[in-house]
């Protein structure tokens, strides 16, 4: 039962995104928000545009919150929603000259380039989420960080020790990552390819677990019992899914697998090492590009994207950790390849 429902949950998201796509020329959604490719001549650039609808803000803001935390990879979703919702186009927005930034863009800032901007940036309503169910480890980090607590001083170590690779590699790489690989057949490839790896994966920790069952050993590996090593190992993991579509839920909670954790326990490291992660990225596009975002977008639908990430991020969370008790990855790799398919059937 729980299988249907997820898959048919997110077939319906993606189908009402898909309508949402299917509009006039002319946006009917919002008579003030006119057409996503406004017309211009030579000396008359496009004045401040509705480019993201509350509909918008709403899809987008639920595809981010329930998948950013399961292993199918929400900066994917995200990508593909885009292009259902007509938000992947190359027209040049330009912010109203009362309200242009000290120092303007040297290009013109596109509608894609204010979407992608903001698919990241939307990571922080599902940053909240982990806050407001995770309190108490963050709390305990804190206190292990002053002095205070041995044992969330060694999470706290592992956290910063698995972060620090994606630090590095997304600064060096983060600008020819949206250049080649923010688009859908990007997306597409890594979706196949994740879900064949959860597959492999998978089938190896059921046979690792029996092997363990077997041998007698019923102590389970803990968060802050990591070595360094071992969280170095999550870190590198973690990486790859820097490739759209790989997503760095599955990659984190692989490597949780590799290096012992129980799903439950992989899942609740993902979601704290998310937690920094995320918030980084938040942070350096808010600083590179959210200036001129909201030069262009409105806030009200902005702000409304993040607040239902927020929501539906904290029900997803709480849903993964019990599924993944009882059933492991194998439904998020076959829910990879259906979205594959679908996404290769509406947009190649």
């Amino acid at each position: 039962m729980l299988k249907k429902s997820l898959l048919t949950s997110l077939s319906l998201l993606l189908f009402c995104s898909t309508l949402g796509a299917q509009q006039p020329e002319a946006d009917t959604r919002n008579p003030t928000a006119g057409d996503r490719r406004p017309e211009t001549t030579v000396n008359q650039a496009p004045s401040r545009l509705l480019t993201l609808t509350y509909t918008d803000a709403v899809i987008l803001g639920l595809v981010e919150g329930i998948t950013e935390y399961l292993p199918i990879s929400s900066t994917g979703h995200l990508i593909l929603t885009n292009e259902l919702l007509g938000l992947n186009q190359n027209t040049p927005l330009t912010p109203d000259s009362a309200s242009a930034p000290s120092s303007p863009n040297p290009e013109p800032f596109t509608l894609k380039e204010a979407a992608d901007a903001y698919a990241i940036i939307i990571q922080a309503g599902a940053i909240a989420a982990v806050v407001l169910l995770y309190w108490k480890r963050l709390l305990g980090m804190a206190a292990g960080l002053l002095g205070k607590d041995p044992e969330g001083l060694r999470l706290a170590r592992n956290i910063i020790i698995s972060f620090i690779p994606a630090v590095i590699l997304g600064l060096l790489l983060d600008d020819l990552i949206e250049f080649y690989l923010f688009g859908p057949v990007p997306v597409i490839i890594a979706l196949i390819a994740g879900g064949i790896l959860m597959l492999a994966v998978e089938g190896w920790r059921k046979k690792q677990s029996i092997s363990t069952e077997q041998g007698g050993s019923t102590k389970e590996l803990d968060l802050p019992d990591l070595s360094v090593k071992q969280a170095l190992t999550i870190g590198l993991l973690q990486c790859v899914a820097m490739w759209p579509g790989t997503s760095r839920s599955m990659m984190t909670i692989v490597g949780g697998y590799v290096v012992g954790l129980k799903p439950a326990r992989a899942a609740e490291y993902s979601f704290l090492l998310g937690l920094i992660t995320l918030s980084a990225a938040a942070a350096y596009k808010t600083l590179k590009s959210g200036e001129m975002m909201m030069q262009v977008l409105d806030p009200g639908p902005v702000l409304l994207g993040i607040l239902i990430a927020f929501i539906s991020a904290a029900l997803a969370i709480k849903w993964l950790v019990a599924y993944l008790t009882r059933h492991g990855l194998a439904l998020f790799a076959i829910y990879r390849f259906f979205l594959a398919a679908l996404a290769a059937l509406f947009l190649l």
